[in-house]
């Protein structure tokens, strides 16, 4: 029993024994006006005092140990007064129609939005919500998102399209005069190979292979013996290695007419290369085996586990909250903002699904809970929620019946003078 209570239980038994003491007190001064005034008020006010403990007692249990009819009443018509209570709550206190009508009332956002503003300036906040995305960060398993990014990736590299890519590289090609980057590279190369001496010999050697090994007759034939016997390999050799010479320093003009010619060929090479179908399908081709033998996994979880620890020390420095994620918090706040209407609509509809598909178990927890609870328990229970209040009905039952029995035995006094 709570405190409270217990001191208006006391107070109760306070003022019945105050009656009761008035009353006897007054009997061997029985005769005098005042004195049958104020004994009759002790008296409406004992017998008051009475039969108000006698029916709040009768209440909860049998008054004095005596089993009396209509006594007890919460023990003996519990199942009556629980299924009274859980329908009265159901039907009435918390119908559906009544909590949905609450609930349009609600401006959801305009509650939850300056609390949650409120909340992530604080401290303790900043660091539950900083060691929060640590705790999911560390949570990832790289292990298992390793398959997952392999079939992602060789899914999307299959589905690129060779013949777009090589019109990008084209395009990018020209766009970087690759044209012209690609032929100085090798005219340099050529340039660089001229310049070596053993590359005179080597051109003669070539070149007197290839004079023995032409086959014509009369003066031709005349003429190739001729060189064959002025020349040697080597005089032959630098002949066509000057005459080379002088041909790659002619096409690094960008006047001459043979560089045009060559860089016109290599652009028209280069633009034609998505339409290229040899090239396309040969591309294609290395592309499908590439995916076939290409095995990723080590490359990959590795990748996966630097971007985790890169992550958790970005998360970890002291910047971060306000530099990234304060920021983002706003914004998602200020979007909110624009469109609260809409959300407490939202919120409001699944309010009202909520409860129209559980409303029946808000009595039936109750009616549980109830259930769960002894006799006893029960009895208990609501005298400490409403006994203070019972009591002070003793209470004032005592103190109406002293005032009432004052009045009534004035009226008899009035009537007998009479």
């Amino acid at each position: 029993m709570s405190t409270k209570t217990k001191e208006s239980k006391k107070i109760a038994t306070y003022s019945l024994m105050l009656m009761g003491a008035g009353f006897i007190a007054t009997i061997p001064f029985q005769g005098s006006f005042w004195v049958d005034l104020v004994q009759g008020g002790f008296e409406a006010g004992l017998v008051g005092g009475l039969a108000d403990w006698f029916a709040v007692t009768a209440l909860f249990r049998h008054p004095l140990g005596l089993r009396i009819p209509h006594t007890a009443l919460l023990p003996n018509n519990r199942q009556r007064v629980t299924n009274a209570l859980v329908k009265m709550l159901k039907n009435d206190w918390l119908s559906k129609e009544s909590i949905q009508e609450k609930v349009k009332k609600v401006q959801f956002t305009n509650m939850l939005i300056p609390l949650v503003e409120k909340e992530i300036q604080k401290s303790a906040f900043r660091k539950g919500l900083i060691e929060l995305l640590q705790q999911l960060i560390r949570t990832i398993d790289v292990e298992k998102m390793t398959p997952f990014v392999k079939n992602q990736l060789k899914s999307n590299l299959s589905k690129i399209e060779m013949s777009k890519l090589l019109g990008l590289i084209s395009s990018q090609l020209l766009n970087e005069q690759f044209d012209k980057k690609a032929l100085d590279f090798l005219l340099k190369k050529a340039e660089n190979w001229l310049s070596k001496e053993q590359t005179s010999h080597q051109l003669g050697t070539v070149s007197m292979n290839i004079l023995g090994k032409i086959e014509v007759e009369g003066i031709l034939q005349f003429a190739l013996k001729s060189i064959q016997s002025i020349l040697n390999e080597e005089k032959l050799g630098n002949i066509i290695k000057n005459l080379l010479l002088s041909v790659l320093n002619s096409l690094k003009h960008e006047e001459d007419p043979n560089r045009k010619a060559l860089i016109q060929y290599i652009q028209k090479e280069i633009q034609g290369m998505n339409d290229n179908r040899e090239l396309l399908e040969g591309v294609e081709k290395w592309k499908a085996q590439f995916l076939d033998n290409w095995e990723p996994d080590q490359t990959i979880k590795e990748s996966l586990q630097q971007i985790q620890l890169s992550v958790l020390e970005l998360v970890e420095d002291e910047t971060f909250i306000d530099t990234y994620l304060m920021p983002l918090i706003n914004h998602i706040l200020d979007n909110l903002k624009g469109r609260n209407d809409q959300i407490d609509e939202w919120i409001r509809k699944q309010i009202a699904v909520l409860v129209e598909k559980n409303h029946s178990q808000i009595g039936d927890l109750v009616q549980e809970n109830l259930d769960k609870l002894d006799n006893e328990t029960l009895t208990k229970m609501v005298e400490n929620n409403v006994g203070k209040d019972l009591q002070w009905i003793r209470v004032n039952g005592a103190v109406c019946g002293f005032i009432i029995g004052i009045f009534l035995t004035g009226i008899q006094a009035l009537f007998r003078m009479v």
